[in-house]
């Protein structure tokens, strides 16, 4: 069942701003913000079950269509399969009208910009983490499932809280602050040979169709996926009719292509088409590219290009180009299958539409370069040739050189503005096509002042007595002074403890490994010492126990790790501090609990101590990310270091017990 939406009154915002300021909620959620988003997941995804059935249903009626040879059978079959048909498009006209609300994230502000296009975040059923949790800590933990409920409940509510982020960097840091507890939880709870078995219930971002799986990477994916969601929409708010707003867009968007992008590289198997590497993919080149015209944008609003700077304008009419086939690509990627098949059709019209837009704005530019630009140097007439003709800088000229006669450069520029406005025709006509940005006004306003003022231009270059038709104009070659890649997440700034900080360090006390609790042992103290050496911090390991000592007699052996010191736990105790409580004992002894590791258990600090399910924390590691652990304990063990290790390689730290 999709998570129900609320009403989103009036005074929406202010609730729950009332809401965590009274502490019930936590930071970065914003309870009613995604109400709306709610209500159109469960929309979209009853109409897709109804195109499936629609779908079925009409297949079959086909099948006993070219079946049967019974004349009114083929009638009454002909007459069902109308009104399927009909039923089916009015169910894709409505799902077209849900899937084209491009506009619901557009910034409020007095600039008119193209709009941009914001991916809704996948959404999710509550989870009991709980039963599973319990089970795991009674079980093979050996501690009391019962005193752990606070810790649980935090957990549950982290993860309550994600599913309604703000669109803002608190949001952000709200998914970062779970994806990083969930690599915490997958090192501690997650082995080879156990899951968590909890099922996790995901809707696709896409269609609304709910997914479903076991694994525990399947949560973090999609965790990572609404991250890159929330960067889309964050980025498609922006104020971009000033430089500060088109900056945070840039970023915004190339934040998102680079979460896409790592989890394309890092997850397989996806269970729902947004997920899918086709998807991801196509995610990844429409983020860049709308990074891309956010960087035309700011170029535009840096400095005011005076219509007589040839270069300049020049430079421009690269930068449209540039934009144009960032948007050629991924419209080629959205009409191929298996993505057309899902995409909605109103981003691959948008996306269309922008192609064309901006090839338009290319000739506009390069068309006033020609006709108000003040005539070139010499030596300036390679690099022109280049941005007109697309030849390499060492190249004999192919063609011909670039007009240097007014008359012939007027020419040329009205064959420029004549592709001018032919591109703009063509966008204004596919928009006019597409029923859900017919009523996207912003972008139709665009378009038309685009036409307007190419319109405008032409008139002033047409002579009356000009009967000669211009060449064809040639093709600007794209070109950029900057290519926004893409960037990704930083899970590193966002600082979080482990919320189960208290069953002990990540390096032993894990799913992974199998012990066994002894004592508590009493070793009295001798002439000599206890009779053992220790090594390491968190939890102390005994790296040697004198044959015949006190150790030896009580039963501690090599290899075997203190976890409390007279009743007070001490897995998280660093090597001094073990060795200052020895040395306080007095003649009557220590009482030692130890903990001894079983065979088939990893050994901390041996092999590479990845998680089980952790390829994404592998490709942190490979791109030198650090994985945000608890303040308290250093979070090496999540990508593969131990610190015990490298001591080890550093001249193993002994410490012989405390002497009397």
């Amino acid at each position: 069942m999709v998570p129900e939406g609320r009403p989103d009154g009036a005074g929406a915002g202010e609730e729950s701003a009332r809401l965590q300021a009274a502490g019930s909620v936590r930071k970065g959620c914003d309870l009613l913000a995604n109400s709306q988003h709610g209500c159109l997941q469960s929309r979209r995804a009853q109409i897709h079950q109804q195109i499936n059935r629609e779908l079925r249903m009409r297949t079959g009626a086909e099948n006993l269509y070219r079946a049967t040879s019974n004349a009114r059978v083929r009638e009454t079959v002909a007459l069902e399969l109308s009104y399927v048909n009909s039923s089916l498009q009015l169910l894709k006209e409505e799902l077209e009208g849900l899937d084209g609300n491009v506009d619901a994230d557009q910034p409020q502000s007095e600039g008119i910009t193209v709009p941009m296009i914001p991916l809704g975040l996948k959404e999710t059923k509550q989870l009991d983490w709980a039963t599973p949790l319990k089970e795991l800590i009674s079980g093979h933990f050996g501690e009391d499932s019962a005193s752990y409920e606070a810790e649980i409940r935090e957990l549950e509510d982290l993860r309550q809280a994600m599913r309604t982020p703000s669109r803002s960097e608190a949001g952000l840091e709200l998914l970062t602050a779970y994806y990083n507890q969930l690599c915490f939880q997958e090192a501690r709870f997650v082995s080879p040979a156990r899951s968590l078995g909890l099922l996790f219930h995901w809707y696709d971002s896409l269609t609304g169709v709910p997914a479903q799986q076991r694994a525990l990477a399947f949560e973090k994916g999609s965790v990572l996926f609404n991250i890159g969601a929330l960067h889309t929409q964050i980025g498609a708010r922006q104020d971009r009719s000033c430089p500060e707003g088109t900056s945070c867009a840039v970023e915004a968007f190339q934040r998102a292509a680079g979460a896409f992008s790592l989890l394309r590289e890092n997850f397989s198997h996806a269970p729902s088409p947004d997920m899918s590497p086709a998807s991801l993919s196509m995610l990844e080149q429409l983020m860049t590219a709308q990074a891309q015209e956010c960087v035309f944008e700011g170029l535009l609003l840096q400095a005011p290009v005076a219509p007589h700077d040839c270069l300049a304008q020049l430079h421009l009419a690269q930068e449209a180009a540039q934009v144009a086939a960032e948007y050629r690509l991924v419209h080629q990627t959205m009409a191929q299958p298996p993505v057309q098949d899902y995409v909605p059709f109103p981003w691959t019209t948008l996306v269309h539409v922008k192609a064309e837009y901006f090839r338009a704005l290319a000739h506009y530019h390069a068309a006033l370069a020609l006709c108000d630009g003040a005539p070139v140097a010499e030596a300036e007439l390679p690099a022109l040739e280049q941005i007109f003709l697309g030849l390499p800088a060492s190249s004999e000229p192919r063609g011909p050189a670039l007009p240097q006669e007014q008359e012939d450069r007027r020419k040329l520029g009205k064959a420029h503005l004549k592709r001018a406005i032919l591109g703009q025709e063509e966008a204004l006509r596919l928009h006019a096509v597409c029923r859900a940005l017919r009523r996207v006004d912003l972008l139709q306003v665009v378009l038309a002042q685009a036409l307007r003022r190419s319109l405008a231009k032409y008139s002033e270059l047409d002579l009356e007595d000009d009967f000669c038709e211009a060449a064809e104009a040639p093709d600007v070659r794209p070109k950029t002074q900057r290519r926004p890649e893409g960037r990704a997440p930083s899970f590193s700034r966002v600082k979080v403890a482990d919320i189960f900080h208290r069953l002990g360090p990540l390096s032993v006390f894990s799913a992974k490994n199998r012990w066994r609790l002894a004592g508590p042992i009493h070793v009295a103290r001798g002439e000599g010492g206890f009779g053992f050496t220790l090594r390491g911090d968190a939890p102390v390991l005994i790296a040697a126990v004198v044959p015949g000592g006190r150790a030896a007699v009580a039963g501690l052996k090599e290899g075997d790790y203190i976890v409390s010191v007279n009743g007070q736990p001490c897995r998280w105790w660093k090597h001094a501090d073990v060795v200052a409580q020895l040395k306080g004992v007095g003649d009557e002894g220590v009482s030692l609990q130890v903990l001894t590791l079983l065979p088939g258990a990893e050994p901390p600090g041996s092999g590479d101590r990845r998680p089980a399910l952790g390829a994404l924390l592998r490709s942190q590691k490979e791109r030198g990310w650090e994985t945000p652990g608890p303040a308290q304990a250093s979070p090496r063990p999540l990508l593969g270091w131990n610190r015990k290790a490298k001591r080890g390689k550093a001249g193993r730290r002994l410490s012989p017990a405390p002497h009397p």
